[in-house]
């Protein structure tokens, strides 16, 4: 994924010294959150969770660390409700070492709270499935130079699937078993650029819910494969899973989910 793309102008002036104003989107700063946990190994004893708290800024601008007012993670099943801390004071990171069944069993309610306003988002943990191969191919697509990954694993049987795929370099894929469930699916992946022989090259399996599959659908395609990856601010707003029940135009952008990991290398020749 390449990130957004942001707007570069040239102005070619002969003999011209005229100031050229160009008017750029701009909006107020908007709460991201990206609290993503992968767990790839549910008998590990503990897990550690953390979010990721930042302020949207102007078109050009980056994103800041935002200081929150406070963070808790609660199951709803336990009625168990555990505090996130900030890292590093002025990192805008927050998290704790949660005890892994923490996060595996009941409904998880992320609340946080920043300029006096609450924001909330639930979700419940996504198991997933091991990669079964990589290897690389000698495709290319259009005539290109494009270096060609081929992927396979066995979709698990008697429900239904959603996955992302994480192909490092900040590119994601995601996919759905609806056309082959229960079954060993295979497919190529073609990296553009970035890609070198030598490099060893992670890949990530994910599981995820239709929600979150619905959610990255949309930031992929507007991230148009970028470099800054998919839990950077949007070309334009895509709603995540964080609500403002008191003022819902205040929304946050960002997504809560745990998911279940499986990763594998490839050494690219």
């Amino acid at each position: 994924m390449r990130g957004i793309r942001f707007l570069t102008i040239f102005l070619a002036i002969i003999a011209c010294e005229d100031v050229v104003e160009v008017e750029v989107p701009t909006d107020s700063p908007r709460l991201v959150l990206d609290a993503v946990t992968r767990i790839d190994d549910i008998s590990r004893p503990t897990t550690n969770f953390q979010l990721s708290a930042h302020l949207s800024a102007s078109f050009f601008g980056e994103l800041q660390p935002a200081q929150l007012d406070g963070a808790t993670l609660w199951n709803e099943a336990t009625d168990t409700t555990i505090i996130l801390r900030e890292a590093s004071t002025g990192t805008g990171i927050y998290g704790n070492t949660f005890d892994t069944a923490f996060l595996l069993e009941g409904n998880l309610v992320l609340t946080v709270v920043h300029g006096g306003q609450t924001y909330t988002a639930q979700t419940q943990f996504v198991p997933s499935v091991p990669i079964e191969s990589l290897s690389q191919g000698e495709g290319n697509l259009f005539g290109g130079d494009e270096t060609e990954v081929v992927v396979s694993f066995i979709d698990a049987d008697g429900r239904d699937d959603f996955y992302l795929f994480d192909f490092d370099f900040n590119e994601y894929l995601v996919t759905e078993d609806e056309f082959y469930p229960g079954q060993r699916f295979e497919f190529s992946y073609f990296y553009d650029d970035g890609v070198e022989p030598g490099m060893e090259v992670e890949i990530s399996l994910l599981g995820i819910d239709q929600a979150f599959f619905n959610y990255m659908n949309q930031v992929i395609v507007q991230a148009d494969s970028g470099s800054q990856g998919p839990f950077q601010t949007p070309a334009a707003t895509v709603k995540g899973n964080f609500v403002n029940t008191a003022n819902p135009e205040n929304f946050a952008l960002g997504y809560f989910a745990v998911c279940e990991t499986f990763k594998s290398t490839i050494f690219i020749e």
